[in-house]
């Protein structure tokens, strides 16, 4: 395998198939035997999924609650998300554990960081759940930090295309596909991948990011064996 520990960044979305809402559990199967493949062949697994299916902060801004109190909401929900995640994982014989950037015994081990690294080596999947803990930083800004803490050696973001385009591919045919771009030239032109925090501190620290397409059974064991498959943004 090409990468020894990675930190997978999944979006809430994702977990929705073709739902309107919620999550699918046909979707969910699939991501969990997507994750044992690479699990079973020794890779180190660690594991972001962000709330959007469930809640989002911004939502709630924008229908007049308090900033704070929706990030917080929306913290609760990429909970939900995570145990879903947990359980469908435990249920194919992954070993797995959940922390929680919120303290919540009854379902989560608080984040400690050199406990996660210690579950790691012992071959358990650790799910991050409550992104940083902070109001204002994304799911995006968690999986970032949480890669840089653990020492990762990339980041994973699965997402619904196949990589990053010069365009949205969904609305511009003549779209063209980027195999590796580097952080500066997403810098300079204006290329949508995370948010700019998480996207930064990715940079600064050296840590590169690969972004595929996960709906697809068998993409995440190809980008683990180093097969060109989405792209990978570097230094």
């Amino acid at each position: 395998m090409k990468y020894k520990r990675i930190l997978l960044k999944l979006s809430g979305e994702s977990l929705m198939g073709d739902k309107a809402f919620g999550i699918d559990n046909n979707r969910l199967k699939s991501y969990a035997l997507q994750i044992k493949e690479i699990y079973e062949a020794g890779v180190e697994v660690a594991i972001v999924i962000g709330g959007g299916n469930i809640f989002r902060g911004v939502q709630a801004e924008e229908g007049g609650m308090d900033r704070t109190h929706g990030d917080y909401m929306g913290m609760l929900a990429t909970m939900i998300n995570s145990m879903a995640l947990q359980s469908a994982l435990e249920s194919e014989g992954v070993h797995s554990r959940l922390q929680s950037a919120i303290e919540m015994k009854a379902i989560a081990e608080p984040f400690i960081r050199r406990r996660a690294v210690r579950h790691l080596e012992k071959g358990r999947v650790v799910v991050f759940g409550a992104g940083t803990g902070n109001p204002y930083f994304t799911t995006d800004s968690a999986a970032s930090l949480r890669a840089i803490e653990i020492n990762a050696d990339v980041i994973l973001k699965g997402t619904r295309v196949d990589g990053i385009y010069s365009a949205d591919p969904e609305k511009d045919p003549n779209a063209t596909k980027y195999d590796m771009i580097s952080f500066d030239d997403v810098y300079s032109k204006g290329l949508n991948i995370m948010d700019m925090t998480a996207f930064t501190l990715c940079k600064e620290n050296n840590l590169p990011i690969i972004v595929f397409d996960m709906d697809t059974p068998g993409n995440l064991l190809k980008v683990l064996k180093g097969e060109q498959v989405g792209t990978i943004v570097r230094n």
